[in-house]
Parts: C-alpha cells; structure tokens; sequence
C-alpha cells in the first residue's frame, strides 16, 4: 500500500511510554482477534500475558524504540489520517454531516480506557466510551508470526486492522452500536454472540468502504494490496481460528464471523463503496 508522502495524523495519543497498569478485564466490542488467536492456538488463557511491547527499556529507564516500530507507528498515524480524511468526504457526499474522527491511542502491554483496562493480548479495539481506537503495535509482529498474515509493514492488511476499529466508530455514530449493545444485554449468550458477528462483519463492510475510496482517489492499492487484506479476513475468521486450534469449529461460540463472511463484506464494501449497504442487520442468518 503505497503511503508516501502521505500526511501523519495529529489525532493520535502515543501512551507507548507509560505504565502498563493492572492487566485485568477489557470493555468494547471490537478488536478481539489476538485474544482468540492465543486462547485457540494455545488453550492457554496464561498466554495473553506473554504477548506486548516491541521496544526494550535502556538503563536509564526510557523506552528505545525499534525502527520497525517507528515505522509501524509512522504508517498508523498515516492511515488513521487517510479514514478522517476519507470519512469526512462521505459524511459530506451522503448527507450525514460533519465526521468527528476518533483518537487512535499507542499503547504499550496495557492501558487504561472509559471501557475498562485494555491490553495488548486483545488486539486492537474500539471503546465507545471514549470514542478511541486502541492499538498496540506488538499486534502487527502477531499477524505475521502467528498468522502468516502476508505482506511488509504498509499492507493493506494491516490498514485494514485499523479501518476495522473505525469502522465500529462509525457504527457507534449511526447509533448501530448502542442499539445491539442494549440488545446483546437483553438476550443470552448464544443470540448476544449472533449479534456481535454482524456488528463485526460491519465493521468488515466499512473498511471496505475506506478501501474502496483510499483506491479511487489516491490509487495507493494495488491487486496484490488486495489480496493480502482478502487473506488477512480470511485468517481471522472464527471458523478458521477454531479448526487450526482443536480441529473443528463452534457455530455457537463466533462473535467476528465466519472467513467467508468476513471476506465477502470487506470485499462488498470495497467493490460498491456505498455505505447504505451496511445491511448486516437485516440479512438473514443464512444470507450473512
């Protein structure tokens, strides 16, 4: 994915330097991927302690950091500039009004946020409360290692992470968010499960709507950009995940989707670039 020359958000809160905090729970509902990644590699729940921080502390106690995760970081201040500036349009274009951006947060292990205590073994995520996107850069070096997510430090499949979490910004400001939230806690955990996935398959869909624009005004991705955002929803679908980890896959347990779904509405979203057609909603569970 071609960023040079490409503006730096100033919309970013770089925590990488500060304390940890106490890793307990986290609030929000996006950006599960590494934490399921671990438990279903690993059965091993002790593992999302293992994961966090690219850098090493020097004697005198400051954090140095890696050129990769400066570079890493440099390319997600890009794209986060890239969704504010491509949202803002289409808020424009559709009518909506005016796009009042999320803040990304660089953090390192642990942080604290309005929904809780965040940690890097959840992956990237969304708060709603704060109206943050979470990001600790550790998550890229998991995508490579323990996916094989293809592509180098300016994929698309890594922009697409973080489309994703705005993506449930923009869910959170149509209003989409809170209803299904008041209504994952009025259900059991089975149809609160179903509606996560369709949370996240939107999530999925306005990332590839960010796509869809990024390739039409800037001419930034290329096929091969494509295909490696296409392998990297395949990757991390819940059917996916699960059959790597214990050979078989648990309808009833997905909360992200399946890889099939995963890929067909990013790719809906990056072939039409209409966001009235976040219809996640109103499909059926056998049209999902």
């Amino acid at each position: 994915m071609r960023l040079e020359g490409r503006r730096e958000s100033e919309n970013v809160e770089d925590r990488r330097g500060m304390g940890t905090g106490t890793k307990i729970g986290i609030g929000g509902i996006g950006g599960l991927i590494l934490a399921g990644l671990l438990y279903f590699l690993t059965g091993d729940p002790s593992a999302f302690q293992q994961v966090g921080g690219m850098g090493a502390q020097s004697e005198d106690g400051q954090i140095e950091y890696t050129q990769e995760e400066q570079e890493l970081a440099k390319f997600s201040r890009q794209v986060i500039a890239s969704t504010e500036d491509i949202w803002s349009q289409i808020f424009k274009e559709y009518g909506i009004g005016e796009y009042p951006a999320p803040t990304l947060v660089l953090y390192r292990g642990g942080t604290q946020t309005a929904c809780g205590q965040g940690q890097a073994a959840m992956g990237p995520f969304y708060c709603s409360g704060d109206q943050n996107v979470y990001l600790d850069l550790s998550f890229f070096q998991t995508m490579d290692q323990q996916l094989g997510v293809k592509g180098d430090n300016s994929s698309l499949a890594k922009a697409y992470v973080i489309a994703h979490e705005v993506g449930h910004h923009i869910e959170y400001l149509m209003g989409t968010l809170d209803q299904a939230h008041r209504k994952m806690q009025a259900t059991n955990q089975t149809n609160a499960n179903k509606y996560s996935v369709r949370l996240e398959l939107m999530a999925d869909f306005y990332a590839g709507v960010w796509a869809h624009y990024e390739s039409r005004l800037f001419g930034s991705i290329s096929e091969q950009d494509l295909i490696e955002a296409i392998d990297c929803a395949q990757k991390i679908g819940d059917d996916y995940l699960q059959k790597r980890a214990q050979g078989y896959a648990q309808p009833e347990s997905f909360t992200h989707g399946t890889s099939a779904q995963r890929m067909k509405w990013f790719k809906l979203g990056y072939q039409t670039g209409d966001v009235r057609r976040a219809t996640t909603f109103q499909e059926s569970d056998a049209t999902l």
